[in-house]
């Protein structure tokens, strides 16, 4: 019995898997990323399954797993947290980058970035884009959300994403509107102040909102019920707003320098149309993973259309045993590099693009689109007034490597940037070549 008992020690041991180079490769790349501005590359430790990404690094516990969540939610749109607390909680869940994709807004990056350097958390600005589309085949819409990536400075022609975000969050309170009177037809007394109040102020309401209303208002005996019986897709009392087609806004996303992803292909009745040609539109990655695991269907998908396979939780803060936590879904380190190996050049360039049109004309309101997400970060400890090619140095230096920010074009214009004062207050002037 005791060499049976020895045995299985010796096996148990000796089953741990060796790191290979691909491995080593990945958890270098993806922490070079993640460490840029803080240190050199930290030593690499053997990962015990594909999942982990762990490293040793002062800013991390020893074999520590480095936690990537993808798909998260505030109450800027439609979650329970406001984005300081969802970082908190991502923070105590041991996240380390964190994407906040509130629905059709941005509202709430600037809050998790702030909230993310408390806590030592890397935030990629998201979006999760409602659209429509619509079967060739059959000549039926049905819903479809697109994931929105971005770089540190945010989208290139953020003015021009914002009017299309506007549109869909101004459809919202029409849809809104018409799901409340649905409901009343149905003897379903609901208030729309009752609505807007639990959305908040200058808050789009979604239909969890008008699901938390009916919830509070005790026609249904929890949040599942109330989309189950009145709110899914083609219920009694669903509605849509004045969102636009899915190819329309892949395209936008490329356009304005960010990754875009298919959100949730499982909900999806013809997932394969919708992937074949939001593939010819520009998308980059569909999501693969759940909390539950990868879902070999769109895996598979995703390698016939070559595609990035991501995932998040899609955490909104409901509770309930029904709602994958926050930094539940394991990314392998292989997805973590691919996904940075494709978006961190349309990022540089995204970066890039917005220098130089502030460049172009050095306003107060071009300056804003550089500051919008991290303007304390980035004016911190400045004198009164400080020159451009500073500001653009501290823009870079936590989400550029020394290589990506150190060549030709960034010379150019940083060079051309120390023309331009910025004051700490964020209004600039021209000085004069």
């Amino acid at each position: 019995m005791e060499k049976k008992r020895n045995k299985k020690k010796a096996n148990r041991g000796g089953s741990k898997k060796k790191m290979n180079s691909d491995q080593s490769e990945a958890i270098k790349s993806v922490t070079d990323w993640l460490f840029v501005g803080s240190s050199p590359s930290p030593p690499l430790s053997s990962p015990p399954d594909d999942f982990a990404v762990t490293i040793n690094n002062a800013s991390l516990r020893c074999g520590e797993k480095l936690v990537f969540e993808l798909h998260s939610h505030s109450n800027r749109s439609d979650g329970f947290l406001s984005p300081s607390k969802l970082v908190q909680r991502a923070h105590t869940n041991g996240v380390k980058v964190l994407s906040l994709t509130d629905h059709d807004t941005m509202a709430g990056i600037p809050e998790a970035v702030e909230a993310g350097r408390r806590f030592g958390i890397k935030i990629i600005p998201g979006i999760e884009i409602s659209t429509l589309f619509s079967s060739r085949e059959s000549g039926s819409e049905e819903p479809v959300h697109i994931l929105a990536y971005y770089g540190a400075s945010g989208p290139a022609m953020y003015d021009e994403l914002e009017n299309f975000l506007a549109k869909i969050r101004d459809g919202r309170f029409v849809r809104g509107r018409e799901m409340v009177s649905k409901l009343n037809k149905l003897k379903i007394p609901l208030k729309w102040e009752h609505v807007t109040r639990i959305a908040g102020e200058d808050v789009a309401p979604g239909r969890m909102h008008v699901a938390r209303a009916l919830l509070e208002a005790g026609y249904v005996e929890n949040l599942r019920q109330a989309f189950t019986k009145y709110l899914h897709d083609d219920g009694p009392a669903y509605a849509t707003g004045s969102e636009p087609k899915s190819e329309e806004a892949v395209k936008l996303i490329c356009k304005t320098g960010g990754v875009a992803v298919l959100a949730h292909p499982w909900a999806l009745k013809d997932h394969v149309s919708v992937i074949r040609r939001l593939k010819d539109a520009g998308l980059h990655g569909v999501e693969v993973y759940r909390s539950d695991g990868k879902l070999e269907v769109f895996s598979e998908l995703a390698d016939t259309y070559s595609l990035l396979k991501l995932g998040g939780s899609d955490y909104h803060g409901k509770g309930g045993r029904n709602e994958s936590e926050l930094g539940s879904v394991n990314l392998p380190v292989k997805a973590l590099q691919d996904f940075l190996n494709l978006g961190r050049p349309i990022w540089c360039e995204a970066i890039k693009a917005t220098m130089r049109t502030f460049l172009e004309q050095p306003s107060d309101s071009n300056l804003s689109n550089i500051l919008r997400f991290d303007r304390a970060r980035i004016l911190k400890g400045s004198s009164s007034w400080s020159c451009g090619g500073e500001l653009m140095d501290r823009c870079l230096a936590i989400w550029l490597t020394n290589d990506e920010r150190e060549n030709d074009e960034f010379e150019a214009l940083r060079s051309k940037l120390s023309c331009v004062l910025i004051s700490s207050k964020g209004s600039c002037v021209t000085v004069g070549a």
